[in-house]
């Protein structure tokens, strides 16, 4: 079994209207966010074998705040991440190493969510679903199984979601976004 977790980027900031969009900041929400899911991923002891990760600013700083608790997984921050589509998501994880059996993949909307919903296709946790299918909200976690033996034979349907948790879940006082 492989399994895959899609984390939305934090909260970003939109102080500074002048900033391209690549190169916006996690906003102070976005960062208590990110430590939330952080503490989240250190009490269910995960720790994929590989992380994505979008080059953009607002990922890349999601991904600072959970570095402490995945101890040394390697990293690899890509572009090609940044505004990818569904079929982009779903190809650059085609082609993971075999060797892998999980992967974080830090990303963005629409396209994390589009492939969340389209790997799971309705199998899989029935209330992570119904928040899944009515929001993906920023530092939200989808964590999904698969039997696909070998990446390359992941699709669409081929998944079950097994989680699905929103930074509100862990503090009910934060509101989505």
């Amino acid at each position: 079994m492989k399994r895959i977790y899609l984390l939305r980027h934090a909260k970003s900031s939109w102080e500074d209207v002048a900033l391209d969009d690549f190169q916006r900041p996690l906003n102070a929400r976005g960062r208590k966010a990110a430590k939330r899911m952080a503490r989240h991923f250190a009490e269910k002891s995960i720790r994929p074998h590989m992380v994505l990760c979008s080059a953009a600013l607002r990922t890349r700083s999601t991904y600072e705040l959970l570095e402490p608790v995945l101890q040394g997984v390697p990293v690899s921050f890509e572009d090609c991440i940044y505004e990818a589509s569904r079929s982009d998501l779903l190809h650059r994880l085609q082609r993971l190493d075999g060797h892998l059996d999980s992967v974080l993949l830090i990303g963005h909307n629409p396209g994390l969510e589009k492939l969340a919903l389209a790997l799971c296709g309705g199998h899989g946790d029935h209330l992570g679903l119904q928040r899944l299918e009515s929001k993906y909200p920023t530092g939200a976690l989808a964590v999904l199984d698969t039997t696909v033996p070998h990446w390359p034979e992941l699709d669409v349907n081929r998944c079950s979601l097994a989680e699905f948790v929103r930074p509100k879940d862990l503090d009910p006082t934060d509101d989505d976004d």
